[in-house]
């Protein structure tokens, strides 16, 4: 990769992952217009793109401690209840991340379990697999907020519903579902008002996120360190930062817009975008634009 390619896809990273339209889906579409496939990559050139597209969504990630630090870092001060061992008052002053960890098992669960068996591999391979759920996913959101937008800004978030959310990010282990649609969806089916979805969305994404990007690079230190030159090293530094600018950008706008507007206008550009794409592969053109 170069430094071009990197920052378009760093930026096509940073654009979309708050949106509802799949960053790795976008990622696994820019690098196939780029012409960086599998069938164009060595091995060790393959596995730094994979780890390439994890670590810098973390980079887009960090925006949320940026723009939300104040919420992020706070405690709940408020006294524990009278004779509470200290587990329980522990729990009570750090509910905010006890509520983080439980949302972000199941995704541990069945990520380590899609990572062992080559699936993530596979699915990461797979532009046909993005297409085909980029039109799913964008269906389903031209009806979802009629079918669940019901929350108030009185449901209290506790660990059922944090699990229950973090169950529906596991969906997004496909590339094409969103994380981002699926933990916002999840937040409204547990009661929750979209603002308050978008928003715990984007606090789960800092562990989730964090968790993806530590184990890919210890499996990629653990495998051949051919990758690891100065000028990869320098390409992952530069799509992080890009990509924590352009999020942090995009992420106040997705917010206001999606309480006012809802899902609707996602949908229809996840299903235009999805179509084209199949329409290219059914056709036999490629979608590289570059040799």
């Amino acid at each position: 990769m170069d430094w071009i390619e990197t920052v378009i896809i760093a930026i096509v990273e940073g654009l979309t992952e708050f949106l509802p339209v799949s960053s790795t889906g976008h990622m696994i579409i820019a690098q196939n217009l780029l012409g960086l496939t599998p069938e164009t990559l060595s091995e060790s050139d393959k596995a730094f793109v994979h780890a390439f597209t994890f670590i810098i969504q973390f980079g887009a990630i960090l925006s949320v401690v940026c723009l939300y630090w104040k919420r992020f870092f706070k405690f709940d001060n408020t006294p524990a209840p009278e004779g509470s061992s200290l587990s329980v008052r522990l729990k009570h002053k750090f509910y905010f991340y006890w509520l983080l960890i439980v949302g972000v098992l199941p995704a541990v669960v069945i990520g380590l379990a899609a990572k062992k068996s080559g699936l993530l591999d596979w699915l990461l391979d797979s532009v046909e697999v993005v297409a085909v759920m980029l039109v799913a996913g964008g269906v389903f959101m031209l009806f979802c907020d009629k079918l669940f937008n019901k929350g108030t800004d009185q449901t209290p978030l506790n660990e059922k519903r944090a699990f229950n959310i973090g169950l529906y990010q596991c969906i997004s282990v496909i590339p094409g579902v969103s994380r981002s649609m699926a933990t916002i969806v999840g937040g409204m089916t547990q009661g929750l008002t979209r603002k308050r979805a978008a928003e715990f969305s984007f606090f789960l994404a800092v562990p989730t996120m964090a968790g993806a990007t530590l184990l890919d690079l210890l499996d990629l230190l653990k495998e051949d360190t051919a990758w690891a030159t100065p000028h990869n090293i320098s390409m992952l530094l530069l799509g992080c930062v890009v990509a924590f600018i352009v999020a942090l950008a995009a992420m106040r706008w997705f917010v206001s817009f999606l309480t006012k507007y809802g899902f609707k206008a996602f949908g229809i550009y996840r299903i235009i975008v999805g179509s084209i794409i199949i329409v290219l592969l059914l056709t036999g053109h490629p979608l590289a634009m570059v040799d």
